[in-house]
Order: C-alpha cells, then structure tokens, then sequence
C-alpha cells in the first residue's frame, strides 16, 4: 500500500462513514464495502488495493486494539451487579441462537470444525452496533437495557472460549482440546489479575508520566497479544483479556480517552482490509448459506431475547424491542472469520466461504438490525398488547 493508496482508501472511509452515520445505520458496513470497491476481487470497480504485509499489519495492530477496548467495557463489577441476566439470558440466548447457528453450519459444513466457527459467527450479536444503537436511539435509559448488555457481557465471554481456539483448533480432538484447556486457564489469570492487580497496576499506571504511561498501556497490549499467540491461541483474546485486566483500574476512563481516536482508525482500516478480502463471486457458493443464516438470526434473536425478557420480567413490548436490538451483527463476526482464515487445519475453500459470508453478512444483519431497533417501538405497539399496571405500564 502507497502513501496514496492510503490517501484515497482514508479518504473513502472519512466518505461512507459519514454517508452511514446520515442514514443512522453503523459504520462497519461502510468500511467493509470501501475494501470490497477498491479491493481485487469482484465486483472489479476499482481494484485500486491488493493484501499485502503491510495491510495484513495495519489490520492485525486493528485487531488487537478493537478487542482491547472491547475488553475494557467488560467488568466484575458490571458482571455481579447483572449476573441474573447474565447467566439466565445468556445461557438462553446460547443454546437458541448457538443451537440454530450449529444446525445451519452442520448443514453447510457438515460436522466439522468450519460448521462451529460458522455457528459462532451466527450466534454473537455486534456490542459496537448494538451499543451505539441504544445511545442514537435513547434507549440507556430504557427497562430492557440492562438487559441487552447483559447478554452482550454473556456473548463476550463464550466468544472468548471460541477464539482461543478458532485460530488453532480443528485437528484432533487432543489438539483441539489442549487448545480449549488453554483458553480457559489464560481467562481464568487474566480475570485473576484483573480482580488482585489493578490496585498496583493504578499505582505503577499513575506514576509513570504521560507518554511513558502511554508507552507501557501499547505495550502492555501488545504484551498479551504476543504471550496468547505463542500459546498458540489467537492474539485477539490476549488483546481482550489486556483490556479487562485494564478495566478494573481507576485509570480506565484515561485509557480510553487517549487511545478512543486511535482505536477508531485503526478499527476502520482492519474492517477495510477484510473487505478487500471479500469476493462478490463466492455469493453464488455461500447465497443459501447466507440467506438461511439471516432468517435464522433475525427469528432467533427475536425469539430468545423475547423469552429471556418475559422470564427476566419485562412486559412483551420490552421483550421484543431486546430481542430487535441483538440483531445486529458486526465485529465479533468478522474476527471469527479473520482468525478462522489463517487455520491451517480449514480447507482453503472453507476458509473462501467463511470470509465471503461473514462479509455479506455482516453487511445485511446490520442494516436489518438497525432498521428493527429503530422501529421496534412501533412495530411492538401494533404487534403486542398494551403491557398492564402489574407489567409496569
């Protein structure tokens, strides 16, 4: 990539980003459809940009901070004050839409390692899209929030699992096991520091002047990035788990004050860099696979958010309205199949078609989600009854 290739591929960004943000949807499709203009597969418009090592850096230094900040969002005390909703909505939330997502991979992938990375990427909402969703539309203040979130935090730690293993996983079932047993034990230090060591990581953190502090936080990141992949595991959970241990420190909202902008360029290029990836002519190959996966999505989250919200004790109206706002799916989505393409034990033509239906479908469950969220509120009045005074209405 030249320094004009970059030029043009900001300047691309900077324009359907804001096209994006106008039509109040996320900018994540936006930036997957810059790489899929100006990448070399088809639709051929541009074909300005070919992956090389440099775009392969720029969106693994992506990778790595997305997570990180992911992670920051994530914390024990966020986990104990909703953990009714955490382990009752998540664990519905897991077995419809994980369930769902399974039986669709098995049907593309038959049993394989390629149908439960499938499953995954089909399971787990987008926090970013969601999140920022509640804040466009007002909705923190909304009775089924807490809700939402606490199956975002139960969404984050069963995908954590999933990537330990997604980039190693797949071979025999010793392999893949010692690859979970793996994950599980780097979560479980990186949950331990998080609760026994932010108070010296705030005293050490605070000390350190400001460019050095924010030195050591990069460095900090990278750290973990580098110890998970030598394990074998994939960096993107060692970037998650940095940002958890970070997130219990008082020097949080520091964090991620200085590093917000950065995050959000680097963000924008790596979901640019998939999107060169992505070849409009594998639709043909992944269609039904894509189509079958959107209406299992858009059923499934709807379903399991509504039962969740009426077991939870929210009026119907409430319930549909969380399962609308699941809908969305983003950047979970996309890492899976970042990471999956780089196992050796997938078939190339596996790892083809996980990439192009991650693309594609990240592109059209967001823009549905959105639309649903937005208009959830109305759909639910002419949908459901009125909720009754013992309902809260």
């Amino acid at each position: 990539m030249t320094l004009a290739e970059l030029a043009v591929t900001v300047g691309l960004l900077g324009v359907l980003g804001l096209a994006a943000s106008r039509f109040g949807l996320s900018a994540i499709p936006a930036y997957l459809l810059a790489g899929l203009l100006l990448g070399p597969n088809e639709p051929h418009i541009f074909s300005l940009i070919s992956p090389s090592e440099v775009t392969d850096f720029v969106a693994e230094i992506g990778l790595i901070f997305l997570l990180f900040f992911l992670g920051l969002e994530f914390t024990l005390v966020r986990l104990a004050r909703s953990r009714r909703h955490v382990f009752v909505g998540g664990a519905i939330d897991l077995l419809v839409n994980a369930g769902l997502g399974l039986l669709v991979g098995v049907v593309a992938f038959g049993f394989s390692f390629a149908a439960l990375i499938l499953a995954a990427a089909i399971y787990v909402s987008s926090s970013a899209i969601t999140v920022k969703g509640l804040i466009d539309f007002r909705r923190l203040a909304d009775d089924e929030t807490d809700l939402i979130l606490a199956i975002l935090v139960a969404e984050d730690i069963a995908i954590a699992l999933v990537l330990g293993f997604a980039g190693g996983g797949g071979g025999s079932m010793a392999t893949t096991l010692a690859i979970v047993g793996k994950a599980i034990a780097f979560i479980a230090i990186g949950l331990a520091l998080s609760k026994w060591l932010a108070p010296l990581l705030d005293r050490f953190l605070d000390w350190l002047p400001r460019e050095i502090f924010l030195l050591a936080v990069v460095g900090f990141v990278v750290g973990m990035s580098a110890v998970a992949d030598e394990l074998g595991l994939s960096e993107a959970i060692g970037a998650l788990m940095a940002g958890i241990v970070l997130s219990e420190t008082s020097i949080r909202e520091e964090i991620e004050e200085r590093f917000f902008s950065f995050r959000d360029v680097f963000a924008a290029l790596f979901f640019f860099v998939f999107g060169l990836s992505i070849d409009i002519s594998q639709f043909e190959a992944v269609g039904w696979i894509l189509l079958l996966a959107v209406v299992v999505a858009v059923v499934g989250k709807l379903s399991s958010g509504y039962l969740t919200g009426r077991v939870g004790g929210l009026s119907p109206r409430q319930s549909f309205n969380a399962g609308a706002a699941l809908i969305a799916h983003g950047e979970f989505t996309i890492i899976l199949a970042q990471v999956a393409s780089e196992n050796s034990e997938l078939l190339a033509s596996q790892q083809e078609k996980l990439v192009a239906f991650a693309g594609l479908y990240v592109l059209i469950t967001a823009t549905i989600g959105l639309i649903l969220m937005k208009e959830s509120k109305i759909i639910g009045r002419r949908l459901l009854p009125a909720p009754t005074l013992a309902e809260g209405g």
